[in-house]
């Protein structure tokens, strides 16, 4: 898709940086100038947030949101275990990274949570921070939901993440100090049409990382999910031609149309969604728990 840059914007090309699977490089999304005077260019990314003597495991982190996120999370300086269904995609990843290691693991088969913990702390020892994430399923709609379906939400969505958190926090309550950190979707606070079973099985796990929140909270442990909108990777571009697909329409006059909704004017970028998660899951952070923050541009129109 090529946009039309309205006044105050630029149009830049969008690096993706998520391996396979990656749009195409000569799509263009909205993008706001970097001048002197942004804080970033003019100070510079010298926050310390307190990670470097941290261990972090991300959950499919070898493309999208995941990737931004592990990718942040070591340039702040934690260690980080990249994980992917693929032992070889997850090492190739990870010796991209400063700091990381790769471990392959299918989260959904029956003991794909028991066998990642295990296998991560053998390597790398205690766990202190943990990202919580997963492909969603198929597109849909709610009147075609079966049985099938809502077993494979949860199997997808909400039981290996259950059983995750259940390994970690014996040692981040033995430490006093934890982080677990969801990427979501904005499908938590405003269901998306046509997404019936992601909607089921991110909102089941936001309600029970809200409840977890509240008991975990006294000590030391905090529990939020981080709730993407429309950035620009290819978990977006598959949604995208999904509904170009039930609509006989291209796909780009989706995606202008999608652009349109956006206050921000874009698409986010993966590494801003990443700038975010690194900071929920430092020492800065310690006062926010049992949160469901947005990185949406502005897009869900409710407080």
């Amino acid at each position: 898709m090529t946009c039309e840059a309205s006044t105050g914007f630029e149009r830049l090309p969008v690096d993706y940086r998520c391996g396979r699977g990656s749009m195409p490089s000569d799509r263009t999304v909205f993008a706001q100038p970097v001048t002197a005077a942004d804080p970033l260019t003019e100070h510079g990314d010298d926050m310390d947030l307190g990670l470097t003597e941290r261990t972090a495991l991300v959950c499919a982190s070898t493309s999208g949101l995941g990737l931004a996120t592990a990718r942040a999370l070591c340039e702040d300086g934690a260690r980080v275990v990249v994980t992917s269904r693929s032992s070889e995609r997850a090492e190739e990843v990870a010796a991209a990274l400063p700091n990381a290691i790769g471990i392959g693991c299918d989260l959904v088969t029956a003991d794909g949570a028991a066998r990642l913990f295990g296998e991560s702390t053998k390597r790398v020892g205690k766990i202190d921070i943990l990202v919580l994430n997963g492909p969603g399923p198929a597109p849909g709609t709610a009147a075609d939901v079966d049985d099938a379906g809502v077993d494979l939400a949860v199997a997808a969505l909400v039981k290996p993440q259950v059983q995750l958190v259940r390994s970690v926090l014996p040692a981040m309550q033995a430490q006093h100090w934890g982080r677990i950190l969801s990427i979501g979707s904005t499908s938590v606070v405003a269901p998306i049409a046509n997404l019936a079973l992601s909607n089921l099985g991110r909102a089941a796990l936001a309600g029970y990382l809200k409840t977890l929140a509240s008991e975990v909270a006294p000590h030391g442990i905090t529990v939020n999910s981080l709730l993407p909108g429309r950035i620009a990777t290819p978990r977006a571009r598959q949604i995208n031609e999904a509904a170009a697909a039930r609509s006989g329409i291209p796909v780009a006059d989706v995606e202008q149309s999608s652009v349109g909704e956006i206050p921000a004017g874009r698409y986010g970028e993966p590494d801003e969604f990443g700038a975010v998660a690194a900071f929920l899951c430092s020492a800065r952070a310690s006062y926010v728990t049992g949160a469901a923050l947005r990185c949406d541009g502005g897009l869900v129109p409710t407080l």
